[in-house]
């Protein structure tokens, strides 16, 4: 039986791994839409913060799923284009590492760290919020383990020698 390679792990784990980063950036990006949507077709934002909030995090979430499917189609395409590469996979994940992190640190600030929907009668789309805030930690989860492999990946190549313009895995 042959023995698995990192490359191997990483050439298989990748559309994998992506693949799940764009279905819970779809779950986020329902809850956010709703979210957005009920609350301009109302006009009940509960504060100018929670409607930036989750507008940012709905922007998130669309930039996440079209750039995610992006690197899927093209790293099984291209993967040793450079745009494919280890260098592009690593500005994109860590733009988009920040940008959960900011999305989920602001909404669960200002939701106090999570509302208590059986305490706050009449506040409208409290459990919504809540996904909304669970779902932003979940892919910020996601994006830290896909940034955590990139760092490897990226350190192997330039031991290598080969840079970080090369392919995320010898194809």
């Amino acid at each position: 039986m042959p023995r698995l390679t990192f490359d191997d792990h990483v050439r298989r784990g990748h559309a994998i791994t992506f693949g799940v980063l764009a279905f819970f950036s779809f779950v986020e990006m329902l809850q956010t839409a709703v979210l957005v949507g009920s609350y301009n077709r109302h006009h009940d934002y509960p504060s100018d913060s929670i409607r930036d909030r989750t507008r940012f995090l709905l922007f998130v979430a669309l930039w996440t799923i079209f750039f995610s499917i992006f690197y899927i189609i093209g790293f099984l395409r291209s993967a040793s284009s450079f745009l494919f590469s280890i260098a592009s996979h690593g500005l994109w994940v860590f733009i988009t590492w920040v940008f959960w992190l900011a999305g989920a640190a602001a909404l669960t600030d200002t939701l106090g760290g999570g509302l208590d929907c059986g305490a706050m009668k009449g506040f409208a789309h409290c459990n919504q919020l809540n996904a909304a805030e669970a779902f932003a930690w979940i892919n910020w989860i996601i994006m830290t383990f896909v940034l955590t492999i990139i760092v490897i990946v990226g350190a192997k190549s330039a031991r290598r020698g080969d840079g970080f313009g090369g392919p995320i895995s010898d194809v």
